[in-house]
């Protein structure tokens, strides 16, 4: 049985759920969402606009897996379109520097060339100080993988902990020579 997968997640008065098919569509203040859900493998029961409870209709290996990661999604889903999700970005290094220019974040990291990464749509990109970034929308997966690409940019050096971090990150660091 999922310990996750039993509790029913409740839905708040602004966000709206609709199932057509196989598809459950939630829609918020934030955005939209749309979730395939397989129909075959599990019930899924809206109480009175209220509550989404989804249930195994068989419970073997494939629907264990499977049942708490319907649920984390649909959750995720309905807390994106009510709240959001928000990340922050810390650029630490001399000469690192960020700047939003249109639909492009700017990035100035040491290399002899800027970096231009095309902002994708349903997310914001806010760059409070020259070396904070906050990304925030209103999916958890996409909001996680535009902070995981930036990331890429410049990856933390083990030594001085120059690079991309997230806010509160712990950088193990290494020893340099010694005499």
């Amino acid at each position: 049985m999922s310990k996750i997968g039993k509790i029913n997640i409740t839905i708040p008065e602004k966000v709206k759920v609709a199932v057509a098919g196989n598809i459950l569509n939630i829609e918020g203040p934030l955005g939209k969402k749309s979730l395939s859900i397989d129909l075959q493998m599990f019930n899924l029961d809206i109480k009175e606009g209220k509550e989404i409870s989804i249930k195994p209709k068989k419970i073997d290996q494939d629907t264990k897996r499977l049942w708490g990661m319907n649920r984390s999604l649909i959750n995720n889903a309905v807390i994106g379109a009510v709240k959001g999700y928000e990340k922050t970005l810390e650029l630490v290094g001399v000469g690192y520097r960020a700047a939003l220019k249109g639909n492009q974040l700017n990035l100035q990291l040491g290399y002899s060339h800027d970096i231009n990464y095309t902002i994708p749509e349903g997310i914001k990109i806010l760059v409070e100080k020259q070396t904070t970034l906050k990304i925030s929308g209103f999916d958890k997966q996409l909001v996680g993988s535009v902070v995981s690409k930036i990331k890429t940019f410049r990856k933390i050096e083990p030594y001085k902990g120059k690079g991309i971090r997230e806010k509160g990150q712990y950088i193990l660091k290494k020893e340099g020579k010694k005499k």
